[in-house]
């Protein structure tokens, strides 16, 4: 899941830390909390964008303890691109962790004790070889008395959760509440007035057509492929399949280019016995359903006899091979009963 970044030299960076914190050294921890909070305050998300300059300003320069803790998202733009990253995402979920914490922490002392901040690569790699990041996805908060390397960082089997997981780190590290995380819901308001309109609209030519019998509900063409349906779902072990989750076939392990879709063995019913099984018993059912539905209104009865013919036929055939399939499968025999006599 990470990617490894390049990083600048260890002395450079910190020869570059002392020169900027000797800048900033003069100014106050209430000055930086009210700068962080104006800086919060112009970010829709509430999330302030740092850089090598700005991290040192609020870290370095600042005589410990300080009365905020930092909590960083490490970002680079060059590998957006990289799906199984998922840097875009967890950006986006670090947005909503932010911008929920503000609105439940609003009126509250908590809003100037935790401060979200995201850093991009290309603009601060003087701080990623600071903290000793060299792997993305990457988070690390920044205690009041931590600095660069002390910092503790999410680990990242906790990125699973997306922001409820960001948000358990946080006030395990912090001692803070978050609170619930405000996800925006899947509709905007507009879309819903959109879809209620519609709805409106199409039911009030249903309601016309229901009252006129000229629906679907009102075809039985519609009733008979729904009952054809249901059956050959019924008796084709469809419902096995989707609970168990069983293939329609499996690969020969003895010549792994053949396919196998009859298993021999009662332990398991691969999707392909089903279906073959369930297409014999519907197959036979119908023929039933047109001979006694049907075939009646047929006037001639040499068709009527032939028709009869045919469909027993087919009928006994298909009998036939589900007995012999279950037998092949199951091992055990299944025979018709004979009278005594007749033996």
């Amino acid at each position: 899941m990470a990617s490894h970044l390049n990083l600048p030299t260890t002395t450079f960076c910190i020869l570059l830390t002392v020169i900027i914190s000797l800048c900033f050294a003069t100014e106050s921890n209430e000055e930086r909390t009210s700068e962080l909070l104006s800086l919060q305050s112009r970010s829709n998300s509430g999330i302030i964008r740092l850089n090598d300059q700005s991290l040192a300003r609020y870290i370095t320069s600042v005589k410990t303890p300080r009365p905020y803790s930092l909590l960083i998202f490490f970002d680079a733009s060059q590998l957006h691109d990289k799906t199984e990253l998922r840097l875009t995402e967890l950006h986006k979920e670090f947005s909503l962790l932010s911008s929920s914490f503000i609105t439940n922490n609003k009126n509250h002392s908590s809003i100037s004790k935790l401060f979200f901040c995201d850093i991009e690569f290309r603009e601060s790699q003087l701080s990623f070889s600071q903290f000793g990041v060299n792997a993305l996805p990457h988070i690390r908060i920044v205690g009041p008395t931590h600095g660069f390397k002390d910092s503790e960082s999410m680990d990242q089997s906790d990125y699973s959760r997306l922001a409820e997981s960001m948000a358990e780190f946080v006030e395990s590290k912090t001692k803070l509440s978050v609170g619930p995380i405000h996800r925006p819901p899947i509709l905007s308001t507009n879309k819903i007035i959109i879809l209620v309109l519609g709805f409106l609209i199409w039911f009030s030519f249903f309601v016309k057509k229901l009252l006129t019998g000229q629906t679907l509900l009102h075809d039985p063409r519609v009733w008979l492929a729904g009952s054809v349906f249901v059956y050959f779902f019924s008796v084709s072990g469809a419902m096995h399949n989707i609970i168990r989750k069983m293939p329609m076939f499996l690969a020969d392990r003895n010549d792994p280019s053949k396919l196998v879709f009859f298993y021999q063995g009662s332990g398991m019913q691969l999707g392909a016995e089903g279906f073959t099984v369930g297409f014999l018993y519907t197959l036979v059912g119908l023929l039933l359903a047109f001979t006694t539905h049907g075939l009646v209104k047929i006037k001639s009865v040499t068709v009527q006899r032939v028709v009869m013919i045919f469909a027993l036929l087919v009928c006994f055939l298909a009998v036939k091979q589900v007995v012999y399939l279950n037998n092949w499968k199951t091992g055990y025999g299944i025979h018709g009963y004979w009278p005594s006599s007749w033996n």
